[in-house]
């Protein structure tokens, strides 16, 4: 990190005061509190029961099932220690046969703004477009920030719920909030650390320049986040190169990614997407860790077109975020896995003044990607999960274990499903979710 930047712990005792920390944290000094973290994390966990994917049935033309067998698994300090054949081990907890999958992950949502874990209200019919909702949250925000640090737990529970253990969330930077919206979020991750972790997007969700956000978005980026985040440079801002050259450069000075939301699905996006894989180009150290969220331009292109559109952001080595919209939008998924394009998804707004809908689940996300797609077979229905995983399967193309593994950190889901593919599917009902060897959630 740079000299300049803040850890998470120093920014809330800065925000919050050492008091208010030392509450968050523990009633124990710090000291004491990490012995005892460590000595728990230390403890051996055993797993009997446990179904794992072990391999493909297939006939001469096509794979035809999932087979798989039962195991024991021993976890110490949140790594999985051994995986074992099954027997009955006094002591062990019962994983009933549930199949094992690997945490899903969140990539896109707003913890920071939400009315998960608060009274009822759907979407305003008033507000018709991405201004339309910038005039919103400068009215509603300063009174959301109230109960922000509330609901931001209240939907880490929700996803925890639904199998995730991670997300990037994207965190407003505007004046209405100031920097209070990154301020009450830390304070949620803080209560929620040892179940769940995240990396976060400093946004400037009321445009850049259109809500005069620059000095904002620098000291954000001195503090503890991971990414710049931007907004429709040529919608919001009115100059694609002006918004994302401060973009590029702040994030260069900084050392962070790059991840911005952009909405726009005409020439303006393309030309968006083109001019930041060419800055990405310019600034090598930005290879791997930028990010396009939605990319909507890219569900409107013509094939030639795509390809080379494709082409330049595996040069770069950029990833799309994408929220597998459905309706009119389909966007190009297949073809951007062909590219060895980085494709993640996420629930974006999970009952929220943008909309009401979101279940928190990225599964779902795995379900209506294999529907928009017609992945219906046993072997593409696996593949579908590799969206919500953030690319981790629990077998390879050719039905070759690759995880778990031994040494692999133990966040994994037990999952009411025989097979990776029923998962995606079916949608199936996480059993539990363990969080580093500790489970976070059960039913």
């Amino acid at each position: 990190m740079n000299h300049t930047d803040l850890s998470r712990k120093q920014f809330l005792q800065q925000t919050m005061g050492t008091v208010g920390y030392s509450l968050i944290a523990s009633t124990l000094p710090v000291s004491a509190f990490a012995t005892q973290q460590a000595q728990r994390h230390a403890e051996e966990v055993i797993l009997k029961n446990v179904r794992l994917e072990t391999g493909f049935e297939q006939d001469d033309v096509e794979v035809t099932a999932t087979k798989t067998e039962l195991f024991c698994l021993t976890i110490a300090n949140g790594k999985i220690k051994s995986i074992q054949p099954n027997r009955d081990l006094p002591g062990a907890i019962d994983a009933k046969g549930h199949l094992m999958l690997p945490t899903m992950k969140d990539m896109h949502i707003h913890l920071d703004k939400t009315y998960f874990g608060g009274p009822w209200k759907a979407h305003s019919k008033r507000q018709k477009s991405v201004k339309d909702m910038i005039l919103l949250e400068q009215q509603i925000l300063p009174e959301m920030l109230k109960t922000s640090t509330y609901r931001a737990e209240r939907l880490i529970e929700l996803l925890q719920s639904k199998g995730s253990g991670f997300a990037r969330s994207h965190v407003n930077i505007e004046p209405s909030s100031g920097l209070n919206s990154l301020k009450n979020l830390n304070q949620a991750l803080e209560h929620k650390r040892d179940g769940f972790a995240a990396e976060l997007v400093a946004f400037p969700q009321h445009g850049l320049f259109n809500s005069k956000s620059e000095g904002l978005m620098e000291e954000a980026a001195q503090m503890d986040i991971d990414f710049i985040g931007g907004l429709d440079p040529f919608t919001i801002d009115g100059s694609i190169e002006k918004s994302i050259d401060f973009t590029v450069q702040l994030a260069v000075d900084y050392h962070r990614g790059i991840d911005i939301h952009l909405h726009e699905s005409g020439e303006s996006g393309l030309k968006t997407i083109q001019y930041l894989a060419k800055k990405v180009m310019e600034n090598p150290v930005l290879k791997g860790k930028t990010f396009v969220s939605h990319a909507f331009a890219l569900a409107r292109l013509d094939e030639p077109v795509l390809k080379k559109t494709c082409e330049q952001l595996a040069e770069a080595q950029m990833g799309i975020i994408s929220t597998v919209p459905m309706g009119g939008m389909v966007m190009p998924l297949p073809t951007l896995y062909r590219h060895g394009i980085p494709v993640m998804t996420g629930t974006d707004s999970v009952i929220d003044h943008w909309s009401p809908f979101g279940s928190g689940s990225v599964l779902q996300k795995a379900n209506l990607m294999a529907q928009l797609y017609g992945y219906s077979s046993e072997l593409d229905l696996s593949r579908a999960l590799r969206i919500a995983t953030n690319d981790v399967l629990p077998l390879d193309e050719h039905g070759n274990v690759q995880w778990p593994k031994p040494g692999d950190t133990a966040d994994f889901n037990l999952v009411a499903a025989s097979c990776s593919a029923e998962a995606v599917a079916r949608i199936s009902e996480i059993k539990a979710m363990y969080h580093r060897g500790k489970c976070v959630f059960s039913l």
